[in-house]
This record gives structure tokens, C-alpha cells and sequence, in this order.
């Protein structure tokens, strides 16, 4: 039996176990398992410690990202660029960090039609503000906007950019409109922290990328659909970032990722129904 799991804290919430399970059922991989277990910064040390070599690999949630860069034996020229890694591949006796982030984030925008747009408008400051500046320079930006909280906090995600050929506007979120005017907005801020600013996004005609799945829509989201702009939500980037954690840690790629799709779209179905109950 071959194991993989992941680990953050919170976790009870994650979606991914349903999606590689799903992954594994249709790639016939009955043999393998995937679970969830609650771990903060303190417990990856041992976590990775007591495993054996029937583990395959770790997705890592936050708060374990940049923690695991320290802890592994390899590391990506993406993760380390990017300051964090949501992957660990287990080989050989040795443990490879990964980011798969940065795919996700492209391969949603790309499958909504905005994989090249001309200007984009980052809110947030945390790592995954850092994954979505990797993956607006992959996507061929040169320059690009944050709007942060505190921008003295920023100085982080701003030097990943820098790393990725990006030049970049720091402006505080409550002056937000002066940074707006670009053709995508890409909001990592957490749960309904960016409710204040949905109509303010909704007006200005862009594009919006939120990376929040659950629960869905977000006001901005809904703000902007309404407003007839094209929103991404969070969802896509997660299935995409799992489906390249499937390919690396069972090293096939035909992964499915339609029977990915299909089984977390019907988890968060079911979860908005028993909200709603």
C-alpha cells in the first residue's frame, strides 16, 4: 500500500483527500490511500521523521509551507524562488519539496481565458500572494500591483516578485481604488476579508481571480459576476495544483483530472447543502 496525506492546521476543511482519492479510484491505483492529519510547524519535524518508505509524498497546507523548504533534503528552483512548498515527494529515502501553486494558478487563469493578461492586481502580502506574482510572471507580466494591509510587511512577496523579473506597486487595501484599472484582480486574502472591497473590484471592470473555494461564491465574486466581469474561483486552482501532486508523486501522468473536477464539485455540493440544513 502506497500512503500520501496532507498536512496543515486547520485541516478538518481540505478538499484534497477527495480529490486523489478520486484521482487514484480512476487511475486504478486501488492500492494507494490518501488522508488528513492536523500538524502546525512544531509536528512536521517528527511527522516526517515516523514515516516509512510506503509513503509517496505530503501536500502541505499552511501554516507548513515555508517551513518545509527547511526540512527537506531537495528543493525546486520554484519553491525556493517562491519561498514555499506545498509538495513533498517522498523517493528513495529522500524527500524533494515541490510548489505546485504556481501551476495551479496558471492552469486555472489559462482555462478561463485570461492567460495573458495585461495587467494584474494582487491583494494580500502571504504566500500565496508570493505563488500568484510567480505565476502572473509566467504568464508574461513584467510589472504588477499588491494592495496589502500593512505594505512595511510586504517586503517578502515583493522580493519573490523582484525574483520573477516583476516590477512592482505596493499600496495599502484601504485606498484601494488607486491601484485598481488593471484588466485581472487576483485575491488571496482569507475567507471574507476581501467582502469590504467586492464593489469597489465589481466597478472597476476586471477580471477577478479569488483563490477562496469554500464558501462559494464570495461576495466579491458574486459582485463581480453580477457586474458581467469573468471570475476564477478557488477551486480551479486547487483541482490543478492536486492533479501536478498526483503526477508527482505517483510519477504517471494521465492524471484525470475531469473525475477530479466531477468528485470535488459534488463534496462542495454536499457541504453547501448540509450548510444550508
Amino acid at each position: 500500500m502506497a500512503r500520501a496525506a496532507v498536512l496543515g492546521k486547520p485541516i478538518e476543511h481540505s478538499l484534497s483527500p477527495v480529490l486523489h482519492t478520486a484521482a487514484y479510484a480512476a487511475m486504478g491505483l486501488d492500492d494507494w490511500v490518501y488522508e488528513a492529519y492536523e500538524c502546525d510547524e512544531t509536528g512536521l519535524w517528527g511527522f516526517l521523521e515516523a514515516l516509512d518508505e510506503g509513503w509517496a509524498g505530503l501536500s502541505l497546507t499552511m501554516p507548513l509551507k515555508r517551513t518545509a523548504l527547511k526540512l527537506a533534503d531537495t528543493v525546486s528552483g520554484l519553491a525556493r524562488a517562491v519561498g514555499g512548498a506545498n509538495t513533498i515527494v517522498l523517493r528513495d529515502g529522500r524527500r524533494h519539496a515541490d510548489n505546485t501553486d504556481v501551476h495551479g494558478m496558471v492552469a486555472a487563469l489559462t482555462e478561463a481565458g485570461l492567460g495573458a493578461p495585461a495587467s494584474a492586481l494582487v491583494l494580500g502580502g502571504g504566500a500565496t500572494a508570493a505563488s500568484a506574482l510567480a505565476a502572473l510572471a509566467e504568464l508574461g507580466l513584467t510589472k504588477a500591483s499588491m494592495a496589502v494591509r500593512n505594505p512595511d510587511r510586504a517586503a517578502e512577496s515583493v522580493a519573490v516578485g523582484r525574483r520573477f523579473g516583476l516590477t512592482l506597486r505596493v499600496g495599502p487595501l484601504d485606498r484601494l481604488p488607486d491601484l485598481l484599472g488593471t484588466d485581472l484582480v487576483v485575491s488571496t486574502l482569507p475567507g471574507i476579508a476581501a467582502d469590504p472591497y467586492a464593489a469597489q473590484i465589481a466597478a472597476s471592470g476586471a477580471a477577478l481571480f479569488d483563490v477562496v473555494y469554500a464558501p462559494w461564491p464570495t461576495t466579491s465574486a458574486a459582485a463581480v459576476r453580477a457586474a458581467g466581469g469573468v471570475v476564477v474561483g478557488g477551486f480551479d486552482m486547487l483541482l490543478h495544483q492536486a492533479a501536478r501532486q498526483v503526477e508527482l508523486m505517483t510519477g504517471r501522468a494521465d492524471v484525470p483530472v475531469a473525475a477530479m473536477r466531477a468528485a470535488g464539485e459534488a463534496e462542495l455540493a454536499r457541504r453547501a447543502a448540509e450548510a444550508r440544513a
